[in-house]
This record gives C-alpha cells, structure tokens and sequence, in this order.
C-alpha cells in the first residue's frame, strides 16, 4: 500500500485563469490505462492479472458439507515434538499434513521419513522459509524445486501442495506454485500455538466455531502442542468431525475459488437462455 507522506502544494493564485485543456472520456480512459500498466512493469510485476484488478487466492477451507476437516502441522525449527504428536494421531486414529522445510528436513531426515512412514501427507514449505512475495519467478521455482527433490530423496514422495511461509504470498506466487504443479493452501483456523499462551488458549482457538471444510493450523514445536492435541483430537471426534489430510479435503472436478479462499466446485452447467417471441 502507497502511503501518502506529503501534502499536494498550494497552487499560486494568478490574475489570470489557466485555459483548461478540454479530455474526451475516450483520451481519459486511455491515460488511465497507460498508468496502469507503466506502474506494473516499474513495480516488476509479471502477471497480467493485476492490470485487470484479478486477485488469486489460495485455498482457505473447502465448501463441504461432510463434516470433513483437515488439521496440519508447519514444521520449521524444532523436531523435539515431533515423535509425541505422530503417536497422539495414532492413537486417535488421525492422518493429516505436515508442511515441511527443507531446512527441517535437512536436520530431521529421519523424523520426515517417521512421518511419511506413519502415513501422514507432507506438504511444501519451502526450501529456506522466506517471504516468497519477494521473491521473483526464478526464485520461487528454485524454492519449491530444491524441497521437493530433497524430501522425494528421503521419503521416496514428492509433495503436491505448498503453503508459503508466513502465510505470504501474491499474485505471482500462486500462479507460479500453480504452473509448477503445486495447489497452494493456507488456513481458515488459526491456533496461533506459536505465541505459547497455554493449553486452554490452544484448545479454544482449535475448536471454537470449527466447521466442516475447514483446515486448521498448529505447528510441530509450539510449547503446549502435546498437551492440548488429545483435547483438540476428541472435542473434533465428539463433534463428529472426520480429520483428514489436507489433499483429500480438497475437491475433485472442477472447481473455483471465491472471494473468501473458499474452494467450490465450478458451474457446471450454463443456464438456458428463453427466447421472448414478443409473447
């Protein structure tokens, strides 16, 4: 966002007035569209979307109506409790995804491989967690390319989903991530474990107004995780919630995404149009 930082200046006062040149709306229009797309190129952004005011978004939640929700897990740092929650979904019979970066995954080989033995989706996060809206098209390839053919190295499965880092992203990193084969996913319920304000907090955001076709965000090593997972797991299964990996949340077919991050399916017929016949 441009923030304004100066007052326009006082326009000197003159004897006589200046003669107005006169615009037609055409010439206007015109001018307007040339700003436009000059301040696309000086911005150095790519996509011809912005010049057409077009915002891509990534998937929030799913449309369902199923009691289906998946849960996943940002795993960036620590990997101390990692081995707990993999046996607290165990117990409550619970598959999810885990967004992995390859930093994590570098010094945690053996916990990713834990992970996708257990049965367990893994995700893209990145290769060195960045703000990905920084960086450009080349860029943004290379992180996505690097984690992926390390985890398939290691686990023998390359991911097919990619959650950006920060939850960052613009115009250019979806459709990137997208033409790279990868569905970008965010969240539509934040625990917010990471700022560490205790069990009861956790397991309020976790569950509170929780609905089929939601995902839901925690994070590998957030102080409380292990303590309020088994809390969170049951309230979900009591509600009779079915917890499931991100990628079978999503739907099948074609779909769009709305203006909320929602994932729908697409219109799939065109309404017939009736000829009046004067009648």
């Amino acid at each position: 966002m441009i923030k304004k930082t100066e007052q326009a200046a006082a326009q000197p006062q003159s004897a006589k007035p200046r003669k107005r040149t006169k615009w037609t709306a055409g010439a206007c229009a015109a001018i307007v569209l040339l700003c436009a797309v000059s301040a696309v190129y000086a911005s150095g952004v790519r996509s011809a979307e912005v010049v057409a005011g077009k915002r891509e978004l990534p998937v929030y939640c799913v449309e369902r109506d199923d009691n289906k929700i998946a849960i996943s897990f940002d795993a960036a740092w620590g990997g101390d409790k990692t081995e707990k929650i993999l046996d607290i979904l165990d117990e409550y019979e619970v598959k999810t995804t885990f967004f992995l970066v390859d930093i994590w995954t570098q010094k945690y080989p053996e916990l990713a491989k834990e992970i996708a033995a257990r049965g367990h989706e893994i995700g893209n996060h990145s290769t060195s967690h960045p703000e990905m809206s920084k960086l450009n098209a080349g860029q943004i390839i290379q992180e996505l390319k690097t984690m992926s053919d390390h985890l398939e190295a290691v686990t023998g499965t390359r991911p097919r989903l990619f959650r950006p880092p920060y939850g960052d992203y613009d115009n250019e990193v979806v459709l990137t991530a997208r033409q790279e084969g990868y569905e970008v996913i965010q969240w539509s319920v934040d625990s917010l474990d990471w700022k560490n304000r205790g069990v009861d907090d956790l397991v309020s955001r976790a569950t509170k107004k929780v609905k089929s076709g939601d995902i839901v965000l925690f994070h590998n090593d957030s102080q409380y995780i292990t303590d309020a997972l088994p809390t969170v797991l049951k309230y979900y299964q009591e509600q009779g919630f079915s917890v499931v990996p991100v990628s079978e949340l999503l739907l099948d077919g074609e779909t769009t995404i709305d203006t909320q991050g929602r994932q729908r399916p697409a219109a799939t017929t065109i309404p017939e149009v009736q000829e009046n016949h004067g009648k």
